[in-house]
């Protein structure tokens, strides 16, 4: 066996022998065959020396020779073809370094020429100033560098130096190609000698940093897997140089930018030798990766952080143990379609969550809004990772939620919300709600008044009902404080307190009927201050909510079930009530809102709208409180009278309420009171409540001398009204009293005022019932008769139309008297026709008519 093994070995060395003697020889004829093209490079002729290497080439490269003999070519034609990188001709340069390349690719021991070949490179490629000019020549050098790199490998390790200089002044090249193919061969260099590298690594990050952000994407692409490879072989203090520069990259247009990102950042948190130091700033920058808009990045991303919690619960086996066997179920209310982290990943956060987010809370505040988003999106993966640790940030989460949920960018205040109903999943309500009601009831300066309700109502969306139940009435007492529901009119902050009352009602349902005062008060409170139709109705839909929880059918019972604690309520506070405060408001939505129900609690409404229409109170509380009243008498039935009780209250209503607010005082104020009073005055008329006469004609009659067209009109009209119901049945002294202030509104400037007042004086003539002695009182009707014959001529054919129908009423009450008038007038009027009518209706009236 022996000698048979060396046999083959002798015969092995003979052939090989043989073989070097033959490839010899051929590298001998190759060389005598070059040997005058050779001395042609020499030449001044430019055109002798490109085609001297042209045939240099041809009979070398192109011949395709075995390796061996190429390279004892190579050998003797080194030295000749460097110089040529020095040629003044272009193409020449161009063919020197295509052999070159040609070469080393081809040659069995490439690393022989590196002593000539790194120092001509340097001289080209890494001076102060380049000296190649065309920007391809360079591309060529530094693509020959990096083939260099790729096939000797370790052997560069000697010309570390050289390197370095040649990288430095070639990531900062010009041409963007040049600058990715330096990246290429800073990343195959760091590998292949990864234990000289570190040693000038340090010299390749500021050149890298400013190539950054260069504006075309495959460079920042090949820029960003250069530093991973500079970070990752290199002693690891430039961290922090690199890291803002990344950060930044996060925010790139091109997805592949993102996505170099992360793989490098990934691949530092898995092999990085001190990642454990770097771990609190590696780690937001992947887990915002999980966010990213391409799913191959997010996936990505999910991929490599999920490798790293591997890893990192490996290494940790020992401590996590317990853990381990433990903490496998998930939290009840954990957000649903959403994959539960690793124990290694939550660890990890856990570890380092108090050095995220001081961080966070800074730039989730920052000027440029890509970063605010950003830094959102990250605060949810974070919460999510640390789960119930949360709690001993809670204070610091809080403000930092309160503050962001006030941006103008919806993705902001949307991620926001997310994470804190994830605190609501995490957290306690006993823990979170010492918090959040303190900052309901006395919010900080540095944020706006809703944040703090906007971030409560996402917390209690993210808890339990069974959770909350213990707590619904300090929550609801709290919101319906006055400092808390009354303080801001704002409709944004109006709408985070409705939604509340909504989160409450979707998460506790039936147990709310506990709290169901409070919160129809805060509901109340909404909609009497709203401005914005579209946030009353959706208060109004609460209100319909709130019903349902309770098993009530209507919003009428839920009024009626409350309404004595409601008026109680606004009692407790009417003394300093002012046309600008919420209670006033809060009666008008429950008075509107109530319907019938408000008919069933007059004896506590009565008090209250007492005190409220003192003439001594704020002018114009009582102009909206009377305007609210004439509203509900106009539907009385259905409101104020809908148990028939309000007669009751009639005489208290007209001369406690109405009638003082009607005598006249100075001022438009005032003048707008006594038209509001008017108003409510023909509305109770309308309606058939009222029949008390004695003290309420002196006011109508008085109001017919008002400024105001509209109470002059709608003192006409309550008189006609009043002469409708009670006209046949008042003395005839009454009625004498009214008419001559009747007749004045036909000169009235308003020609709907005269309107009124002639068709009151039609009610008027037809209220002279048989206790009206019209022989006595003659001359009453006399004035009446001359005065609407007067208007008979009047220019408006509408007026005379009415005018002829009142004195056809009157000529039925004393015909004689009229017919001496009309004739006493007919030949003076400009148009008789209608005296003659007048006349003729007379005529056909029975003789027996007198009166």
């Amino acid at each position: 066996m022996f000698v048979s093994t060396l046999i083959v070995a002798i015969s092995t060395v003979k052939m090989a022998t043989t073989m070097a003697a033959g490839e010899e020889r051929a590298a001998s004829e190759v060389l005598r065959a070059l040997a005058r093209h050779l001395n042609c490079l020499n030449e001044d002729s430019k055109t002798t020396r490109k085609r001297a290497l042209e045939a240099i080439k041809r009979e070398t490269i192109d011949k395709g020779l075995s390796s061996g003999v190429l390279q004892e070519v190579f050998t003797c034609l080194l030295k000749s073809l460097l110089k040529c990188l020095s040629d003044p001709m272009e193409r020449c340069r161009e063919t020197a370094i295509h052999m070159l390349g040609d070469f080393i690719r081809c040659v069995p021991q490439p690393e022989d020429s590196l002593p000539y070949l790194m120092p001509a490179l340097t001289q080209r490629l890494g001076g102060k100033e380049i000296l190649e000019p065309a920007e391809e020549l360079r591309l060529s050098m530094v693509e020959v560098l990096t083939l260099t790199v790729e096939v000797c490998g370790r052997h560069l390790a000697p010309y570390l130096d050289d390197m370095m200089k040649i990288l430095q002044r070639t990531i900062v090249d010009p041409f963007p190609d040049v600058k990715r193919e330096s990246c290429k061969c800073t990343v195959h260099f760091a590998k292949s000698v990864p234990e000289h590298f570190h040693m000038q690594a340090e010299s390749l990050v500021k050149p890298l940093m400013q190539t950054v952000s260069h504006q075309h994407s495959r460079v920042r692409v090949s820029t960003i897997e250069a530093t991973g490879a500079v970070i990752q072989y290199g002693t690891g203090k430039n961290v922090d140089d690199v890291l803002s520069h990344l950060a930044q990259r996060l925010f790139d247009d091109s997805p592949q930018v993102r996505k170099a990102v992360t793989v490098v950042v990934g691949d530092w948190l898995l092999h990085l030798r001190d990642r454990y130091s770097y771990f609190h700033k590696l780690i937001p920058l992947l887990l915002s990766s999980l966010s990213d808009d391409i799913p191959e990045i997010s996936q990505r991303a999910a991929d490599l952080w999920r490798q790293t919690g591997a890893l990192w619960e490996q290494e940790n086996e020992d401590d996590l143990k317990d853990k381990m066997d433990f903490l496998l179920t998930p939290p009840d209310l954990y957000p649903a379609g959403v994959a539960r982290p690793g124990l290694g990943c939550r660890e990890l956060v856990v570890r380092n969550l108090s050095n995220l987010l001081p961080a966070l809370a800074r730039d989730v505040v920052d000027w440029v809004a890509g970063t605010r988003v950003k830094t959102a999106q990250l605060l949810y993966a974070l919460l999510l990772h640390a789960e119930d640790h949360c709690t001993q940030h809670l204070q610091l989460l809080l403000s930092t939620l309160y503050r962001a949920c006030n941006d103008p960018e919806s993705d902001v205040v949307n991620n926001c919300l997310r994470s804190a109903k994830l605190l609501g999943t995490f957290v306690s309500p006993e823990v979170f709600l010492k918090l959040l009601l303190v900052h309901l009831e006395t919010p900080s300066s540095s944020s706006s008044p809703h944040t703090p309700l906007m971030v409560l109502a996402a917390v209690l969306g993210g808890c339990s009902g069974e959770l909350l139940k213990p707590h619904l009435q300090k929550i609801a007492d709290t919101l319906v404080q006055p400092d808390v529901c009354q303080e801001y009119q704002q409709a944004v902050y109006l709408d985070q307190l409705l939604s509340c009352v909504d989160v409450l009602l979707s998460v506790c349902e039936k147990d709310c009927c506990s709290v169901s005062l409070q919160l129809l008060q805060v509901l109340v409170t909404v909609q009497s201050l709203s401005t914005e139709p579209q946030l009353t109705d959706k208060a109004e839909q609460s209100v319909v909510s709130l019903c349902k929880v309770q098993g009530l059918a209507i919003v009428a019972d839920l009024y009626r079930q409350h309404m004595d604690q409601l008026l109680q309520w606004l009692s407790a506070s009417q003394k300093t009530w002012t046309s600008y405060s919420p209670q006033r408001l809060q009666l008008q939505v429950i008075a509107t809102q109530s319907g019938p129900v408000i008919g069933e609690f007059l004896p506590l409404l009565m008090p209250l709208l007492q005190n409220c229409l003192d003439p001594e109170r704020d002018p114009e509380m009582r102009l909206h409180i009377f305007t609210m009243l004439s509203k509900l008498l106009l539907d009385a039935t259905h409101t104020l009278d809908s148990q028939g009780r309000f007669c009751e209250h009639l005489d208290v209503f007209l001369l406690e309420l109405l009638l003082p607010n009607l005598v006249w005082k100075a001022g438009r104020t005032a003048a707008a009171i006594r038209t509001s009073a008017l108003c409510c005055l023909l509305a109770l008329l309308q309606g058939g409540l009222l029949a008390v006469e004695e003290r309420l004609s002196p006011q109508v009659l008085s109001a017919l001398e008002e400024d105001s067209q509209l109470s002059r009109l709608l003192a006409c009209r309550s008189l006609s009204t009043l002469l409708k119901l009670i006209g046949p049945s008042l003395h005839p002294d009454a009625l004498n009293n009214i008419y001559p202030e009747v007749l004045k509104r036909l000169d009235d400037s308003s020609e709907e005022v005269r309107g009124v007042a002639l068709r009151a004086l039609g009610l008027w003539l037809a209220s002279l019932g048989k206790d009206y002695n019209s022989q006595l009182y003659s001359q009453h009707l006399e004035v009446l008769f001359q005065q609407l014959l007067l208007h008979l001529d009047d220019p408006d054919s509408h007026v005379q139309d009415t005018v002829l129908e009142v004195l056809k009423t009157g000529s039925g009450v004393h015909p004689a008297l009229l017919k001496q008038e009309v004739e006493a007038v007919r030949g003076k009027q400009r148009t008789p026709v209608y005296c003659d009518q007048l006349l003729q209706h007379i005529h056909s009236l029975p003789t027996s008519s007198c009166f």
